[in-house]
């Protein structure tokens, strides 16, 4: 009797236990979980390359403990520049790199087999940045920008935002050398130049000076492949496992940053070494929630482009193909197998779950019975959260799921003209999902304002927009 009752409590604990690990912790393995927990950690280097905000997935990762829930023992080493942390994985002293996407481009076409898993940052985090006296982009004819070096990021950025505003480099805009991000701001803090491209977290000192920002890349519709997750070819074949584990180390990081703001921020603080409050929260903002998407696929698009930018110089890029620069099987295995779904839908319930309501304290006969005046409104009423407030109303409210996977009401459709002035971040998508919830719609605000838009990415900070009553608004 003894020895069934000692079995069946066993049983209940694992039955328990099991319930109570993350979801990517028992779809990972079939094996049994006795099995899994008996598995010596595999020690693993993960290399990075720049000390900035697009690095966050692997510091996350690294502090947060994701990368030993997945059976590594992991080590990050930091390697400066992009093109020597590429080198240490063709050489296998790390096993996977976050790293740019051009400097895996450059090696693959040398030969080197490394290929891109994973995309964290699928567009450039630059912000282009004016003179005071410059509000509209048309006001840069004539003027001068600054990039590190021709034929850098920095170049293709600046080049790219001026034809999108229908500015010839070179001849409507004079483009001039000047080095490091720090000297191209100091121009033009100096008045020497006009504009430049600046990355977070340096954008937060441009605006505290009054500078002006014009735009961001992601505004004007640039796909780039500026950091991903790569692993050599090689130990794609031969350890899948360990690519597998890898890259849900990545994803659960990205889900805590995406829920987790504040000890995102500070993780941001350490690494980042600096106490800019502002920096590092626009740094969250601009980069980590808005830029880092949930399901980290590298972007096809951004390859093409880079592709046709290296081909003015590299003729094996003219005829190379996107895909021979990715592989995709782990990330599409991730999606299909609901794990990265399962982590924001769990966030979305705990957030949406009413609060316990305490027991009401039992009042002594001999005191008077509490009255409520129902003229007004009980504050434990005002005080509830809107959750909570949807779970009883009596018509249920339309939503949509946020970046976070919280559930957030729609804006309702306008049935009249309104207007808009253009914020840091907006593109015609956006605002068509947020006027019309419907990104589809993007073409009515264009149409709308076609006296002032070149193309659909003609928009900058400042501008005023016409947004057009919606015909399904009630």
């Amino acid at each position: 009797m003894l020895q069934f009752i000692k079995q069946t409590l066993t049983k209940a604990l694992t039955v328990t236990a099991l319930a109570a690990l993350p979801f990517g912790a028992v779809v990972s393995d079939t094996n049994s979980a006795e099995s899994t927990a008996t598995q010596p950690l595999r020690k693993v280097m993960i290399g990075y390359s720049a000390i900035s905000p697009s690095q966050a997935p692997a510091w996350i990762a690294q502090d947060q403990g994701f990368f030993r829930k997945y059976g590594l023992d992991s080590q990050l080493l930091f390697v400066e520049g992009g093109s020597r942390t590429v080198q240490t994985l063709i050489s296998g002293d790390v096993l996977a790199a976050q790293v740019a996407g051009s400097s895996v481009l450059q090696s693959n076409l040398q030969g080197s087999g490394v290929v891109m898993v994973a995309g964290f940052l699928n567009t450039m985090d630059y912000k282009l940045i004016v003179s005071r006296d410059i509000t509209r982009p048309d006001q840069l004819k004539g003027k001068i920008m600054a990039v590190s070096r021709i034929g850098s990021s920095s170049d293709f950025a600046t080049r790219y935002a001026l034809e999108k505003y229908g500015l010839a480099p070179d001849k409507d805009v004079a483009i001039v050398q000047i080095g490091s991000q720090p000297a191209r701001f100091s121009a033009l803090e100096s008045g020497k130049i006009h504009g430049v491209m600046i990355a977070i977290p340096l954008t937060a000192k441009a605006k505290r000076m009054g500078l002006n920002t014009l735009a961001d890349l992601q505004m004007l519709g640039l796909e780039y492949q500026h950091t991903g997750l790569a692993f050599s070819q090689d130990t794609i074949k031969k350890q899948p496992e360990l690519v597998r584990n890898v890259l849900k180390a990545f994803v659960e990081s990205i889900h805590f940053m995406k829920t987790r703001r504040q000890e995102t921020i500070g993780i941001l603080a350490k690494y980042l070494k600096s106490d800019d409050m502002e920096a590092l929260d626009e740094a969250y903002d601009s980069v980590l929630n808005s830029l880092i998407p949930e399901k980290p696929y590298p972007t096809i698009k951004g390859i093409q482009i880079m592709l046709r930018e290296m081909g003015i110089k590299e003729p094996a890029a003219r005829s190379a193909r996107p895909d021979q620069f990715v592989d995709l099987t782990f990330m599409k295995e991730l999606d299909s197998s609901g794990f990265v779904d399962h982590l924001y839908k769990t966030q979305s319930l705990a957030k949406a779950a009413p609060r316990a309501i305490p027991a009401p304290v039992v009042v002594a006969a001999k005191e008077k019975p509490l009255t409520v005046d129902t003229k007004v409104k009980p504050a434990a009423v005002e005080n509830t959260p809107n959750e909570v407030a949807k779970v009883i109303a009596p018509a249920p409210e339309k939503t949509q799921l946020s970046v976070a996977g919280t559930a957030k009401p729609l804006k309702p459709a306008s049935s009249v003209d309104q207007h808009y002035v253009v914020k840091v971040g907006d593109t015609l998508s956006k605002l068509a999902e947020r006027f019309y919830n419907s990104t589809s719609k993007w073409e009515k605000i264009f149409e709308a304002n076609r006296e002032n838009l070149k193309n659909p990415n003609y928009i900058y900070v400042g501008m005023k927009l016409v947004i057009p009553a919606d015909d399904q608004a009630s």
